[in-house]
């Protein structure tokens, strides 16, 4: 059974924080979206939280979402999963960590710095998360996919 929990209003502030006003015109301040599945699910269970980080409204699917309220939330989605997808793996500066690693991703060329091997997370199957020291998320949707070189190098540190 889907559930939507209808909030009053969606808005956002001159400030450019989300504001939920409830059924019960009550404000809430900086409300952020929270996918439930972001990586193997992204339109399936997303919950509106507070500052505090109560949930306060939940939605079983975006499709579910009128448009306007939508476009609110996938805006505010998108400054806060900023998650590049690493294409191609294509040095690194040694095979012990910590390690430089220089990138191409969906967004261009970087060079991120690995920690350690516990920083290379699989998700589901052959995806993989990899966290940079700076705490940004990189992402491998297909480890198989990846070219050979990139697979080698990859392989050194799994």
């Amino acid at each position: 059974m889907s559930m939507y929990l209808k909030p009053h209003s969606l808005e956002r502030d001159p400030f450019g924080s989300l504001v939920l006003i409830d059924s019960a015109g009550n404000r809430h301040v900086g409300v952020f979206p929270v996918r439930a599945f972001p990586i193997t699910a992204p339109g399936s269970g997303i919950s509106l939280m507070d500052s505090s980080g109560k949930e306060l409204c939940w939605f079983d699917d975006l499709s579910l979402i009128p448009s306007q309220e939508l476009a609110l939330i996938e805006e505010e989605l998108a400054t806060r999963e900023f998650m590049p997808v690493i294409q191609k793996i294509t040095q690194v500066s040694t095979f012990a960590t910590p390690s430089i690693w220089d990138i191409e991703t969906d967004r261009g060329p970087t060079r991120i710095r690995l920690k350690g091997e516990e920083d290379i997370r699989r998700i589901a199957g052959n995806t993989l998360l990899i966290a940079d020291s700076n705490g940004l998320q990189f992402l491998i949707k297909d480890a198989t996919r990846l070219d050979k070189f990139s697979k080698k190098l990859l392989d050194r540190f799994r």
